[in-house]
């Protein structure tokens, strides 16, 4: 992988993105010395304010919620800036339920429509609804769950009834507003089918392995035997990942935003159900550290261990390559868990170089800057890749996460005159938009579903059951250790 600085994300234009803080400057560009810019939302030389907008060398920093809803509504003569909408309908819930920002719009609308209906001019007015007609498109089309809710449902009918009195003549606001619904509609609809589908979905099995006697028959089937290619299990790891990201949409991860600010009494609180893709995608995290874990200690012979390390090490390394950052991490982590990380005798037979270098990406010193360093190069070649496997950027989604809060906490949402600060909101913005863009990429490795049944539905061990198959395999070393086992023991022959 060819390490590059971060170029500029396509289709958003850099001019609107303000610099961020030491949290995120190793994300934004090559440099991760961590020095801190000037603060976010302060109103620096060169800012000039618009009514209740106020913009810092033609960007728009903070505003009232009142003047920033206004600068969302088209005019005759005005459309806003395609980056300002996604912006502003993504980080107004944090202040405003959408329906009441959608109320609000509507209101807006109602007032302008007035004005041209009073000035006779017919031409203006069939322009401005074609415009508001626009926006709402743009809504339904990047937050359709916005809609779910019965009131900005009810909301929406009420801008279009309006907008459709003026076109009584062809028809065409009309039929732009039919083909809207007919498209909302239908996203709704498969939105809910998948909600159905995951729910059926069962997590692995927890086997929590017969009372000291956790190794399975010689027979039994593990990892190896299902595939023994690294690349191949890495291509499949990638499959799952982007199929389960993919269902992760931008309002889900600003939940992370406008669920833990309680102080501010006017955010939207939000429907909790809208964090449980962000909560599975979290737990097959964990699910595969536990398996590859498993599939370690579970292993009788330590020559066949030994070789099953070395295996997982190959696939980390797989995953690395592709750019499937989340899935490198969940095995590495697997393999640091105590109950592995303990077999010394097993891990004296690895060899360990590529494994240290690994680690050295997933290095958590200044702010996990080597990885922070691999996934510029990603991105780097996917936003200059000729093919679909060049454009897989998949990183690590608990770093992500912890990103997008540490951003939230470190900067306010309103500055001390009582704006809202933008330009807060424009880099979270930014910074969930690119998460999306790779969402996106559609997996161009075939598919192999006996691989994946394996890693989706193969039991993995209970904390209880990994160390006493590690105990079993190695025996303690030490005090404590002893001390554990005999605990283990003891334990479950009184659940028998």
């Amino acid at each position: 992988m060819t390490l590059k600085s971060h170029g500029d994300m396509q289709g958003w234009p850099q001019e609107t993105m303000p610099q961020t803080s030491v949290v995120f400057s190793s994300i934004l560009g090559p440099s991760c010395s961590g020095q801190v810019p000037p603060g976010m939302g302060e109103r620096g030389s060169g800012a000039s304010s618009s009514g209740d907008l106020v913009f810092q060398e033609g960007r728009l920093i903070s505003g009232s919620l009142e003047a920033l809803m206004e600068h969302l509504v088209p005019t005759v003569d005005y459309y806003p800036d395609r980056t300002y909408i996604f912006t502003f309908l993504l980080s107004s819930r944090v202040f405003i339920p959408p329906h009441d920002l959608l109320a609000r719009v509507g209101q807006i609308c109602l007032e302008q429509r007035q004005q041209l209906e009073t000035g006779s001019e017919k031409a203006k007015l069939k322009s401005f609804s074609a415009k508001i007609v626009q926006l709402l498109k743009e809504w339904t089309e990047a937050f359709p769950y916005d809609f779910q809710d019965e009131k900005a449902m009810a909301e929406l009918k009420t801008i279009t009834h309006r907008v459709t009195q003026c076109d009584e003549e062809n028809g065409t606001v009309k039929k732009a507003i039919a083909q809207m619904t007919q498209s909302l509609l239908l996203s709704l609809a498969a939105r809910s089918q998948l909600q159905e589908l995951r729910d059926k979905l069962r997590s692995p099995a927890m086997d929590k392995g017969s009372v000291l006697k956790t190794k399975p028959p010689a027979t039994q089937k593990d990892i190896l035997g299902v595939c023994c290619d690294p690349l191949v299990l890495a291509q499949q790891l990638t499959h799952i990942e982007l199929e389960r990201v993919s269902s992760i949409h931008p309002e889900d991860l600003m939940q992370i935003v406008s669920h833990m600010d309680s102080r501010d009494k006017h955010r939207c609180r939000g429907d909790l159900t809208k964090t449980y893709s962000l909560e599975a995608y979290d737990n097959w995290f964990n699910c595969l550290s536990m398996l590859v874990a498993t599939e370690v200690c579970r292993v009788v012979k330590k020559k066949h261990r030994t070789r099953m390390l070395e295996f997982f090490i190959d696939v980390a390394r797989e995953c690395f390559n592709i750019g499937n950052f989340n899935s490198m991490m969940a095995i590495i982590s697997g393999m640091n868990l105590s109950p592995v990380a303990r077999l010394k005798k097993t891990w004296s037979k690895v060899k360990t170089a590529k494994f240290d270098v690994l680690e050295h990406h997933m290095d958590p010193s200044s702010n996990f800057c080597n990885y922070r360093t691999a996934l510029q190069g990603a991105t780097q070649r996917s936003q200059m890749a000729n093919s679909s496997r060049e454009k897989i950027v998949i990183p690590v989604f608990n770093l992500f996460v912890k990103d997008i809060y540490f951003l939230h906490k470190i900067h306010t949402n309103h500055l001390p005159n009582g704006h809202v600060n933008f330009k807060k909101f424009w880099e979270i913005s930014r910074q969930i938009h690119e998460f999306m863009t790779w969402t996106q990429v559609e997996c161009p490795f075939e598919k192999d579903k006996k691989i994946q049944n394996y890693l989706l539905t193969a039991p993995i061990y209970s904390e209880e059951a990994l160390f006493i198959a590690s105990f079993e395999s190695e025996g303690p070393e030490n005090h404590m250790e002893k001390d554990s086992w005999k605990t283990l023991r003891t334990t479950l022959l009184n659940r028998a």
